[in-house]
């Protein structure tokens, strides 16, 4: 049964958690550094990212997109960016006709083109559908920031960047994602003309 003592207790364990994860960020910040640089070339020669991810990764790939196409903190005009997780006949259909490893595949393979940045979103960096994407993707062109966990990955691997979420806990991980998305937004703002 739950009691006051006990959720207290929990609560204050689980907060130390994230804040000792969140300490560790700093050593992410030449990664964070270089998705930022490089996003704003993408967005210099009128390109746009494309953001997917599966579960949780997924709702962030559309939060973090529509960030940037709607505001994050100041108006100015929409920031061109897809998150591929949203458009449920192109994924239902691919992954019916087709596999569902394939589902941001395909929309790569239709959407994307040699300016664009791909942004996948994987907390293991092990997502079969988000590595056949990156790869895809690196046929068109298209360069690679990845957010992934502590572990060492496939995803992290193959991006051009890796920003790798100091934590091995799936939940720490994807909170770490949220906010260092989050930053990301907010400089890419900060410098869109």
């Amino acid at each position: 049964m739950f009691n006051s003592n006990s959720i207290e207790r929990d609560f204050g364990k689980y907060i130390k958690e994230h804040s000792i994860a969140v300490s560790k960020l700093y050593k992410c910040i030449p990664d964070i550094y270089n998705a930022i640089e490089l996003i704003n070339r993408c967005y210099e020669s009128k390109g746009k990212v494309l953001f997917f991810g599966n579960g949780g990764s997924a709702a962030d790939s559309q939060h973090l997109a529509a960030e940037l196409v709607g505001r994050y903190k100041k108006n100015r005009k929409a920031i061109s960016a897809i998150a591929l997780t949203t458009d449920s006949s192109i994924i239902t259909a691919v992954a019916n006709d087709m596999h569902f490893n394939k589902i941001f595949q395909r929309q790569v393979e239709g959407l994307a083109n040699s300016n664009d940045i791909l942004f996948a979103i994987s907390t293991s960096g092990e997502s079969i559908n988000v590595i056949n994407a990156v790869k895809a993707g690196k046929k068109i062109g298209c360069k690679v920031v990845s957010l992934t966990g502590a572990k060492k990955s496939l995803l992290a691997k193959i991006s051009d960047i890796s920003i790798k979420a100091p934590s091995y806990d799936v939940n720490h991980i994807q909170e770490l994602h949220i906010l260092i998305g989050h930053f990301i937004c907010e400089i890419i703002e900060k410098n869109y003309k």
